[in-house]
C-alpha cells in the first residue's frame, strides 16, 4: 500500500492525465449524434427522398416559427412518441431544435430505439434561418 501512495504522490499528473483521455475516449463512445449542417441537411433530404426532419422544440417555440414541412414532437414528448416515427426507421431522420443541444439528446434517444440514420442539425433552427433556408413563419 505504501508503494501505491509513492507512486501516486510521483506521478499525480501522469494519472490525471490518464483518466483525463479516459474520460475523453468514453465520451466519444456515447456520443450519439450526426451533427451536420443546415446546407447538408438540404442536401440530404434531396437526394433521399422519404426523410423527415423533427422539430423537438416545445409548442410555443414551434409555433412561432418552424422548418418547413417538419413534423413536431417536442423533447419532452419523445421517448413515448418514437412509434410515430417507427416508419422512417430505415430511413434519414434530421432533428432540429433552437440550437442544436435538445436535438443532440433526442438522437440519443432515437439511436436507443433502433434508428440508425439520425442526424443533428448543428446551431439548430438559428443556424437555418441564418442560412436563409425555407420557413414557415406564423
Amino acid at each position: 500500500m505504501e508503494q501505491l501512495n509513492v507512486f501516486i504522490e510521483v506521478n499525480w499528473v501522469m494519472i490525471l492525465m490518464w483518466f483525463f483521455l479516459l474520460g475523453m475516449i468514453i465520451n466519444s463512445f456515447l456520443k450519439s449524434t450526426n451533427d451536420i449542417s443546415p446546407q447538408q441537411a438540404v442536401q440530404l433530404m434531396s437526394h433521399e427522398t422519404g426523410g423527415i426532419i423533427v422539430d423537438v422544440r416545445e409548442d410555443k417555440e414551434f409555433q412561432s416559427n418552424h422548418i418547413k414541412d417538419s413534423i413536431h414532437i417536442p423533447l419532452s414528448t419523445l421517448s413515448s412518441r418514437v412509434d410515430e416515427l417507427i416508419k422512417y426507421k430505415d430511413r434519414n431522420v434530421i432533428l432540429g431544435c433552437r440550437s442544436g443541444s435538445r436535438s443532440g439528446r433526442a438522437c440519443g434517444i432515437l439511436k436507443k430505439n433502433g434508428f440508425e440514420k439520425v442526424h443533428n442539425i448543428r446551431g439548430g433552427v438559428l443556424a437555418w434561418e441564418n442560412d436563409n433556408l425555407p420557413m414557415n413563419k406564423i
